[in-house]
């Protein structure tokens, strides 16, 4: 007996799940058959639990990229932003020497800060490794292959 029919959304958006109503219980059913129903019923709970994490990770998702979208969008404000905060640093340093000066001034600093980025990359990429652990399993995994490809199976005792 069905208390509502198949899986449709509610105003909400959010798929609702058909309950069944509990089935009087068969005093004679065999073994068998009990098994099988049960079986039944843990597969349309299985089924039940995955679809709810669906539409709970779906949610979760589209709240994530809305949010990694916001981020997005400040990044690029910031860094637009960054050329009219040189720009002030130039024109404040046109009010003690001449605008050309300043400005080389700016350049200038912006290059330093620049090498000084390059230089904090490189020396990190220097401390990046290669995965020893995973080539060794790698190795020993292709090895165990290949011993088991030349095995003949009349090495085998009998």
């Amino acid at each position: 007996m069905t208390i509502s029919g198949p899986a449709r959304p509610d105003p909400t958006g959010v798929p609702a799940i058909p309950m069944v109503a509990e089935p009087d219980v068969d005093r004679t059913a065999s073994i068998g058959n009990l098994v099988k129903e049960a079986s039944t019923q843990v597969s349309t709970l299985v089924r039940a639990e995955i679809e709810l994490a669906k539409v709970e990770l779906v949610a979760s998702a589209k709240q994530g990229a809305i949010g990694g979208g916001f981020f997005a969008a400040a990044a690029a404000t910031a860094l637009f932003s960054l050329f009219f905060f040189w720009l002030m640093i130039g024109e404040v340093l046109d009010i003690w020497l001449p605008r050309w000066a300043s400005f080389i001034i700016v350049f200038v600093a912006m290059l330093l800060i620049a090498g000084l980025m390059v230089f904090l990359g490189m020396r990190r990429v220097k401390k990046v490794k290669k995965p020893e652990k995973t080539i060794a399993s790698l190795s020993e995994t292709a090895d165990a292959l290949k011993a088991a490809a030349t095995h003949q199976p009349s090495d085998r005792p009998s």
